[in-house]
């Protein structure tokens, strides 16, 4: 059986295919969590937010706009950055989640959808590998001299690579500063 079966009976309560996804992409995910939190515990903690989270938002996985790869990859990376945000208030005292956020009202939010949309396009008219680049630290927020030792490259070179990327997209975008 591939993913997608896997994820066919997942979305009709099969726990069997749940243990079998998690298995499958287990090293995508301690990847994923691993370049986001530092501690083992974090990491496991993440996991295990990662498993509860696909058994609950199950029926929202929709076959027809991604795969079950990219699926879990956006749970693992949500679920390492929630994570990392609650160690961070919890480190600064921050009020608690409790206390309501103001909200963007709707033309704001309107505004960041257009933005979105943009960045979307600017990255996807990159060639792969600086798209790469790009996930890899603003997405998957992995350290310089991570992305530098994985790719048989000097921190410096990495650096490099990504101001030019940064300025190509904000030429891109219009000027806006990233």
């Amino acid at each position: 059986m591939d993913p997608a079966q896997w994820m066919a009976l997942l979305q009709q309560g099969d726990e069997e295919a749940l243990e079998r996804l998690l298995t499958h992409y287990d090293g995508m995910l301690r990847y994923i969590a691993g370049g986001i939190l530092e501690a083992p515990q974090d990491r496991e903690d993440c996991l295990a937010q990662v498993r509860l989270k696909l058994w609950e938002s199950r029926g929202q996985y929709d076959p027809e706009r991604s795969s079950p790869a990219t699926w879990l990859t956006a749970l693992c990376r949500n679920a390492a950055v929630d994570h990392l945000r609650r160690l961070q208030r919890q480190e600064s005292g921050e009020l608690p989640e409790a206390h309501p956020d103001p909200a963007p009202g709707p033309e704001e939010q309107l505004l960041q959808k257009e933005r979105i949309q943009a960045l979307e396009r600017a990255l996807n008219a990159l060639p792969a590998r600086d798209r790469n680049l790009v996930y890899r630290k603003y997405y998957y927020l992995q350290t310089t001299a991570r992305m530098a030792a994985e790719l048989g490259l000097t921190e410096r070179a990495v650096e490099g690579k990504l101001y030019r990327i940064r300025r190509k997209l904000q030429k891109q975008l219009g000027g806006e500063v990233l």
